[in-house]
Order: C-alpha cells, then structure tokens, then sequence
C-alpha cells in the first residue's frame, strides 16, 4: 500500500513492577502459602528472624519464645516480612526490626485486633534498646492481655 503512514505514540511504555515491588509480592505469597499450616508458617518465621542481625536477631527470638509461652495460641507468621503472631488469621503483635525501615530502635507492636484497649487514648508499639526481665514480664502481660 503507498501513501499509507503509520502513526506513532509517544507516550512512555509501562516498564512493569520494580525490582523491590516484585520482591515484597514474591514475599507475601510465600507468607499466604506457609500461613496454610503452622508448622510452616513458623519455620519461615523462624528462618526470618534468623536472616537478622544483631541485636535485632536476638530480641525478636526472645520475643517470639515469650509470645509462645504467654500466648500459646497466636500463631507465627511472617507479616510483611516481619516476625508476627496472628489471632484467628489476624495480625496481633509483631516485631519490626530497626534494619527493615533504618531505625534507631526495633519496635514490637499490636494491631486493631489487640484487646489493649484503656480508655481513650493507649500505646500499640513500643521501642525496644534491649530486652531486660522487666521489659520480657512487661511482653509477657501485654502479650497475655492482647491475645485475651
């Protein structure tokens, strides 16, 4: 065919998924398969507080054998790639390192599901420096009192 033209856009090409969006979807669907079943879903907590450096490493396995001890019934999960206990398949607690954002501190905190509740105004997260047996009792009866 002559005097046909072709006609061009010049509006740019949808390039996809970055690199880290493809990572934390590859990363919650292995969450969704290993939460099928609690002994897998808590190995790959497991496996995830293990990938952790110091001092976080060793604050979120303590954490996670108080929430075991105190709270036998939250199940372990990986949320967002974060130790988590979950209660009835609903995130209670979980425990943020201070690597995963660049904080200053590690963070073990609740969501809406926790019954923390006290009056109108309490705290759901809470910075962690170091894991002293004040701070475990006070893990263990904030633990105990969110999973009711």
């Amino acid at each position: 065919m002559t005097g046909t033209t072709k006609s061009t856009t010049t509006s740019k090409a949808y390039e996809g998924f970055s690199a880290e969006e493809r990572a934390a979807m590859k990363e919650r669907a292995k969450e969704l398969k290993a939460s099928a079943n609690r002994a897998e879903a808590e190995k790959a907590q497991l496996e995830k507080i293990a990938e952790l450096s110091e001092p976080d490493r060793s604050m979120a396995s303590r954490i996670h054998e108080l929430v075991a001890e105190h709270a036998p019934a939250l199940a372990p999960k990986t949320w967002y790639g974060m130790p988590g206990w979950a209660k009835d398949g609903k995130i209670l607690c979980f425990f943020q390192p201070a690597e995963k954002f660049g904080a200053r501190y590690p963070t073990f905190g609740f969501n809406d599901v926790a019954q923390l509740d006290d009056g109108t105004l309490w705290p759901v997260a809470y910075a962690l420096t170091e894991l002293t047996p004040e701070n475990e009792a006070t893990i263990a009866d904030l633990v105990k009192r969110a999973a009711g």
